[in-house]
């Protein structure tokens, strides 16, 4: 009887977890399957329109080293070029933060740039650098730059002011205020941005091989000869590498998020 009583909590904890998981992952589950659905009736009736799901799949079986060497090129820039791109933002919102006459001085500027169609500075950027990967770079920084630059800039000054007065009080200097209560208080904001600016840098880094020339290789400029070939399921195959790509770093900053700031508040503007 104690075995059966000292077992009980055990079955009420398991069938609560598994109550969780249905809770949390049925609803996805069942709008993918009925998206699935829709999409494979669509296809089949309209085979000029949209690839049946079988016949993508079949696409990545036959040649996945070609899928594989242009997500390879396709990482590579959202790597190098959006993490330049965060860095710089990151950096410029900690010398406007501290410096306000750097926040008069080059935020018109940036606007300006920001509001440019970055399909129109792409070709600009192939006459001034090469038809090398270096414009790829430059675009993708370009698309995570001012998200990255905006969050980051909020969360450096929103700081508790009893706190700031503590640090004041006790003779604290601007870099120990800086270390010890600016940063640690922006982190929320800056993965907020953060949470922007990796679906953005998969964008950036398509957008920059639809329309910087030069070397035909990432996923992007595979998804543009494929179309100009009318061939639908290399099209689609890509485009799903590319969602898969976003999907992936949202759910890597979301671990790496519940690692470094469990003492975050859930509310946090972003979130």
């Amino acid at each position: 009887m104690s075995d059966a009583v000292a077992t009980a909590p055990r079955r009420n904890s398991s069938g609560f977890n598994m109550a969780r998981i249905v809770f949390d992952w049925g609803p996805p589950a069942l709008t993918f399957v009925i998206v699935a659905v829709l999409w494979q009736l669509v296809a089949i009736n309209n085979p000029y329109v949209l690839p049946t799901l079988d016949a993508i799949g079949n696409s990545l079986a036959s040649d996945p080293g070609m899928y594989w060497a242009n997500l390879l090129v396709t990482c590579q820039e959202v790597v190098i070029g959006a993490g330049a791109g965060i860095i710089c933002g990151f950096l410029l919102a900690v010398a406007m933060s501290e410096l306000p006459i750097v926040e008069k001085a080059v935020m018109p500027l940036i606007v300006v740039i920001m509001v440019t169609p970055v399909v129109a500075i792409a070709p600009a950027l192939v006459v001034a650098f090469g038809f090398g990967m270096l414009p790829k770079y430059i675009v993708t920084g370009l698309v995570v730059f001012f998200p990255m630059l905006v969050n980051s800039l909020a969360g450096l000054r929103d700081v508790d002011q009893k706190a700031l007065d503590v640090f004041k009080t006790l003779h604290a200097s601007r870099w120990e205020i800086f270390r010890d209560l600016r940063l640690p208080g922006c982190m929320p904001f800056v993965f907020a941005g953060l949470r922007i600016a990796m679906p953005l840098a998969v964008v950036g880094a398509a957008v920059a091989e639809f329309v910087a020339a030069g070397q035909q290789a990432g996923l992007g400029s595979l998804v543009t000869i494929a179309a100009a070939q009318a061939n639908l399921p290399v099209t689609w195959a890509s485009i799903a590498l590319l969602c898969l790509l976003g999907v992936l770093l949202v759910s890597l900053l979301a671990l790496l998020r519940k690692r470094l700031l469990w003492w975050s508040d859930e509310d946090v503007i972003g979130r």
